[in-house]
């Protein structure tokens, strides 16, 4: 009997131990996602709803966005640099904005602020950004109850001038690394997705 009870006890306390060395690890590959969330700035449009002209309005405000805010980060260095340039010039992305909508037709409204969004994980062509709460530009339309749409704004990922953009100029080497080679942490980010889809729930 006592056999049975110490087994048991073995039992429990090798799972345990598991547990608790696989949430450490996920823990410390946290810890290195959050310094590339901390780094990013990302663009979040949102549509005024899922049908197929708002989705179009959405697109073509990003564009239009996107073409005139080319050396907007020009001399931003760091994080806090970019949200403030990108902080001064939320009038004038609600005005872009505002622009398209009354050229093709809509009377919708815009507000254009700086805020946290919650993203889940994203695939480039080039690197993988963890899920997570990221700062961000977000521009929502009228009734903003459509589908969004995203880029990396700073660093310079996904504006015309997108080839001086690189996320090893904003993160350190090890975040920088995981972002790169997405292939060896793929187990990893959907890990991660769950840890983060639970704190987004407890928040």
């Amino acid at each position: 009997m006592k056999n049975k009870i110490s087994f048991k006890i073995f039992n429990i306390s090798l799972c345990l131990g598991l547990i608790s060395a696989i949430f450490l690890s996920l823990a410390s590959f946290d810890a290195s996602c959050e310094d590339l969330r901390e780094n990013i700035l990302r663009l979040h449009i949102i549509a005024n709803s899922d049908s197929n002209e708002d989705q179009s309005l959405k697109l073509k405000i990003r564009d239009e966005i996107l073409n005139r805010s080319e050396d907007l980060f020009e001399n931003a260095t760091d994080i806090e640099t970019a949200i403030n340039i990108a902080t001064d010039k939320t009038q004038e992305f609600c005005d872009i904005a505002n622009e398209v909508i009354r050229e093709n037709g809509y009377s919708y409204s815009v507000t254009a602020q700086i805020g946290d969004s919650y993203f889940e994980t994203r695939e480039y062509e080039d690197f993988t950004l963890p899920a997570g709460f990221y700062k961000s530009l977000i521009i929502k339309v009228g009734k903003a109850e459509g589908k969004n749409w995203w880029c990396v704004i700073f660093p310079e990922i996904c504006l015309p001038a997108a080839a001086k953009g690189d996320l090893t100029d904003t993160v350190n080497q090890s975040s920088a690394k995981i972002a790169k080679e997405n292939d060896r942490y793929v187990m990893r980010f959907k890990a991660i997705e769950i840890y983060e889809s639970i704190k987004k729930l407890i928040k």
